[in-house]
């Protein structure tokens, strides 16, 4: 057995502001994908995501129908046969690691799947959304949906708010620009749970809630727009102050090491470092207008390029 393959996500902007009605936009990244998969020689990694499967079954039987019907006993017969979650994701990341597993299963044992071949409307995003949410808090603690619906549909979205979701077209890429948005490699594992759980604690603070609304939901906006719009002039400049506010605000988010880096990034324009995902480790995502400046300056660590303008 072999399913069809589930691939990464990165959320460009809107991480944590997307609780609070910010936009956010999520492109499918495809250098990393996971499969469901079957092994009668088992090794140590597919054992252990073979009772992960194990575990989260029982999660979703007690989902009482809310999220449709599944062929749970399918799932089982599969599930004791050996299936895995074959995926070269790497966990703890920012990436969607989860996110992908969710569209896996949903994609094989939902008997009743919202299906996206023909009409995309906004109706069926939005339930879609909903499903995921609850499928993937198995894993969270709490989720929007919004990493498994990329994942699902293999289409970037653009979130307007709550309710308002769309999959939408980016500008074209220029492969010989310098532009360039990255991944660097923290070289630490991060969890999402203690994040959200911080996150929420401060969110209980008057003055952070309205510096969220004000500065970091307002420069998301920018981002986002810009972005689209292929604005890279003015896509740098609210990313510079994106960088400055998550710097200041959401430091507990940032790993220690990389509190100084983030601010040379800002003071030398070299780039621009913010959130991927919930942040505490894995992946930090970087703006650069010039990437040979940017690898010069951060030449002690691993670079991807995701996107180049």
């Amino acid at each position: 057995m072999k399913g069809p393959l589930f691939y990464s996500k990165i959320l460009l902007f809107g991480e944590y502001g997307i609780i609070k009605d910010s936009k956010g936009l999520s492109i499918p990244y495809n250098f990393y994908k996971g499969a469901l998969k079957s092994d009668h020689n088992p090794s140590a990694e597919s054992l252990e995501s073979n009772t992960i499967l194990s575990e989260y079954l029982i999660y979703l039987k007690t989902l009482d129908n809310t999220v449709g019907q599944f062929n749970f006993e399918q799932m089982q017969k599969d599930i004791s046969n050996g299936m895995y979650f074959d995926s070269s994701i790497p966990q703890g990341y920012g990436v969607g690691s989860s996110g992908a597993l969710v569209a896996a299963i949903y994609d094989k044992y939902a008997t009743e799947k919202v299906t996206v071949l023909e009409n995309l409307t906004r109706v069926k995003l939005l339930k879609l959304k909903t499903i995921f949410a609850q499928m993937e808090s198995f894993f969270h603690g709490k989720s929007s949906g919004l990493d498994p619906l990329n994942s699902y549909l293999s289409l970037p979205i653009l979130i307007s708010a709550q309710d308002q979701i769309e999959a939408t077209g980016i500008p074209s890429q220029n492969t010989t620009g310098k532009g360039t948005v990255f991944l660097l490699d923290s070289g630490v594992v991060g969890e999402t749970a203690p994040m959200v759980q911080i996150f929420m604690q401060k969110m209980k603070q008057e003055g952070f809630r309205s510096m969220l609304k004000d500065q970091f939901i307002k420069h998301t906006d920018h981002c986002v727009d810009a972005f689209l719009a292929g604005d890279v002039h003015t896509l740098f400049k609210s990313t510079k102050q994106l960088s400055k506010v998550v710097l200041s605000h959401f430091k507990p988010m940032i790993p220690k090491k990389f509190h100084q880096l983030w601010a040379s990034g800002i003071e030398s324009n070299d780039y621009y470092l913010k959130l991927c995902g919930s942040g505490g480790g894995g992946y930090i995502l970087g703006f650069t207008e010039d990437i040979d400046k940017a690898r010069k300056a951060l030449s002690d660590y691993k670079l991807e390029v995701v996107y180049n303008f």
